[in-house]
C-alpha cells in the first residue's frame, strides 16, 4: 500500500490520498487534506483557525510545527465589546458554554503553518494541492449526517451574525443532511492562497479586511498582530509507555503534557489500564490545571518537572491509596499528524474573504488565565495534541483528535488500546470512551459495567450515555504493523471520520 490517510470527512481523506497517488509524500497529503477540510468541515476549521503538525521523516526525526492561534493586542487596540456566552447542547443533559463574537477572535495561523510545512517537508507545489479544496468549495459537497449534527448544535453561534447565518442557513433554512453546501468566497480565498501563499492573509488585502472588520466590531486583531505572526518549530515531548515512546505536543500547549502525565501514571498503576485507572489518571491530570500551571506553560523546561520520574512515582503512590484531525503515513515512512481548529467558531465571517475567525480567546478550557489576559503575541494554550508512537526507532502509530477538553482523554484511551491492549487501530478508535471532568465520569455504552459501579462506590458520579457521541472526541489515526510493515487506518465514527488509501 503506497500510503493511508485518516481524516474527519471522506472528501478530506480522499484529497490526501489523491496527493499520495500523484507522487506526493505524507506532508503533501496532509496539506491537501487540511485544505479540503476547510471546504467540507468549515464550522471546525479554515483560514481563521490555528493548528499543529507533527512530522516524522523515514529516519524518525520528528518535528512539531506550531501554527496555533496567538493572542492579539500588539497594536494596542482597545476591546469595546464583551464576549458573548452561547450554550451548545450535545444532548438533552450535556451542555458546554462557548464565548463568541469579534472579541473572542485570536490571530489565525493555518495559512502560515501550511506554507511552512510545505517549505520544510513538501514535494508538491501548493497550487496543485489546493485544487480539490477549490472544487469542493465552489461546486459544493453534500452535508453528511455528522456535519448536519455539528451545524445543528452550533446554530446558536452561527445565527448571531449575518455572515454565518446566511452561509449555513441560506434563504433562512438551516442546512440538513443531503443538502449541498457551497462556499464561493472560500473558493476565491483558496485560489489566492494557491497562487500567492500566506502573504495576503497577513500583510495583504485579506489581512486588511480582517483587521478592519474585527476592530470596527469590537475585537482587537490589528495589522501588527497579523504581520508579525509566524509558524514555529518545537521539539515534541516524549513519554515512555509499555515499551514504546509516545511523542506529543509540547508547551505552551497543555494537552500533550497532560496526556504524557497520564501515561506516566498508568505505567505506575499496574500492567492493565482498566476504567478505574484511567479515571484516576484523568483526575490527577485535572488537578494539575491550576493558575500556576497555566502560567508555567510559557517557562522553558517546565515539562521536565511535570514528567520527572521521581515525581510521577510519588504521585502514583498517592493515587494507589485512589477541530478536525488528519493522520498520514506514506510508503517511504514519512508521517504527518495535523490538528486544526476554529474552536466552536466565533460566528464572525469577514465579508468578502472566506475567513471565519476562531473564538480561542473565548474558550474557557484553552484560556485558563482569564479572557484577554494572555500577553499579545503569545500562543493561546491548547488541548490539541498531534501524537506519534515510536517503537525501536520506527513510528508505528500516528494519531490526534478533535473534541475540546476531551481531546486528551480520547488520545490517551486510543494509545492504551493499541499499545497496551493490542487492538487494531480501527477497533481502538471505535471502542467506547469515558471522560472525567468536574467530578463526573461521562461514559459511552460498552464501558465495563463493574468498573463503573466501582467508580460510583468510590464516590464519583457516572453519567451513562445512550450511544457514542462526538462529545467524546474525534480520533483519526493510521498505523504501521511493526512485523509486516502493513499500513492501516481508522476514522472516528463519532465525527464521520474516513480512511483513504493511495
Amino acid at each position: 500500500m503506497p500510503g493511508v490517510v485518516a481524516a474527519g470527512h471522506p472528501e478530506s481523506a480522499e484529497a490526501g490520498a489523491a496527493a499520495l497517488r500523484a507522487g506526493g509524500n505524507a506532508v503533501d497529503a496532509a496539506v491537501a487534506a487540511v485544505l479540503a477540510s476547510f471546504s467540507v468541515e468549515s464550522p471546525l476549521t479554515g483560514f481563521g483557525a490555528g493548528g499543529y503538525m507533527m512530522v516524522a521523516t523515514p529516519s524518525a526525526e520528528v518535528t512539531l510545527l506550531d501554527f496555533f492561534v496567538a493572542a492579539p493586542g500588539l497594536d494596542g487596540e482597545a476591546r469595546h465589546t464583551e464576549l458573548v456566552p452561547v450554550p451548545v447542547r450535545f444532548d438533552d443533559t450535556t451542555e458546554q458554554v462557548f464565548y463568541v463574537g469579534p472579541a473572542s477572535c485570536g490571530v489565525p495561523g493555518t495559512a502560515a503553518g501550511l506554507v511552512r510545512a510545505l517549505e520544510r517537508f513538501g514535494t508538491v507545489p501548493l497550487s496543485e494541492l489546493v485544487r480539490p479544496a477549490i472544487a469542493l468549495a465552489r461546486d459544493g459537497a453534500p452535508v453528511n449526517a455528522q456535519q448536519a449534527y455539528i451545524l445543528d448544535i452550533l446554530s446558536p453561534i452561527h445565527d448571531r451574525l449575518t455572515g454565518t447565518r446566511a452561509l449555513y442557513a441560506p434563504e433562512g433554512t438551516e442546512l440538513v443532511e443531503g443538502d449541498v453546501f457551497r462556499f464561493g468566497e472560500l473558493a476565491e480565498a483558496l485560489e489566492r492562497f494557491g497562487a500567492e501563499g500566506a502573504e495576503p492573509f497577513y500583510r495583504g488585502e485579506i489581512a486588511a479586511a480582517i483587521t478592519s472588520f474585527i476592530v470596527d466590531n469590537g475585537g482587537t486583531i490589528g495589522a501588527k498582530d497579523l504581520a508579525s505572526y509566524e509558524a514555529l518549530e518545537r521539539r515534541p515531548i516524549a513519554a515512555p509507555f509499555r515499551g514504546t515512546e509516545v511523542l506529543t505536543n509540547p508547551p505552551p500547549s497543555s494537552g500533550g503534557l497532560l496526556i504524557a502525565y497520564c501515561l506516566g501514571l498508568l505505567e505506575r498503576l499496574g500492567d492493565r489500564s482498566r476504567p478505574e485507572q484511567l479515571v484516576t489518571a484523568m483526575a490527577a491530570a485535572n488537578d494539575l490545571r491550576s493558575l500556576e500551571f497555566a502560567e508555567s506553560l510559557y517557562e522553558e523546561g517546565f515539562e521536565a518537572g511535570v514528567l520527572d520520574a521521581g515525581g510521577l512515582d510519588l504521585a502514583a503512590a498517592d493515587l494507589l491509596g485512589s477541530t478536525t484531525h488528519i493522520s498520514v503515513i506514506d510508503s517511504d515512512g514519512t508521517c504527518a499528524s495535523v490538528t486544526c481548529s476554529n474552536g466552536s467558531g466565533s460566528g464572525v465571517l469577514v465579508p468578502g474573504t472566506g475567513v471565519i475567525l476562531n473564538n480561542m480567546l473565548g474558550e474557557e478550557d484553552l484560556n485558563p488565565l482569564g479572557f484577554h489576559k494572555i500577553a499579545p503575541g503569545r500562543r493561546v494554550p491548547s488541548m490539541m495534541a498531534p501524537t506519534m508512537v515510536v517503537r525501536d526507532g520506527a513510528v508505528e502509530l500516528v494519531l490526534g483528535s478533535a473534541g475540546s477538553n476531551r481531546i486528551r482523554s480520547a488520545i490517551l484511551q486510543t494509545v492504551v488500546r493499541v499499545v497496551e491492549q493490542g487492538l487494531p487501530v480501527e477497533r481502538a478508535i471505535e471502542a467506547p470512551r469515558l471522560h472525567f471532568e468536574d467530578g463526573v465520569v461521562q461514559a459511552e455504552p460498552g464501558i465495563d459495567g463493574l468498573s463503573l459501579e466501582l467508580i460510583e462506590a468510590g464516590g464519583t458520579a457516572v453519567a451513562r450515555w445512550p450511544e457514542i457521541n462526538l462529545f467524546f472526541g474525534g480520533v483519526q489515526a493510521v498505523a504501521r504493523d511493526p512485523r509486516t510493515g502493513a499500513l492501516s487506518g481508522g476514522g472516528d465514527p463519532r465525527r464521520g471520520g474516513a480512511v483513504a488509501t493511495a
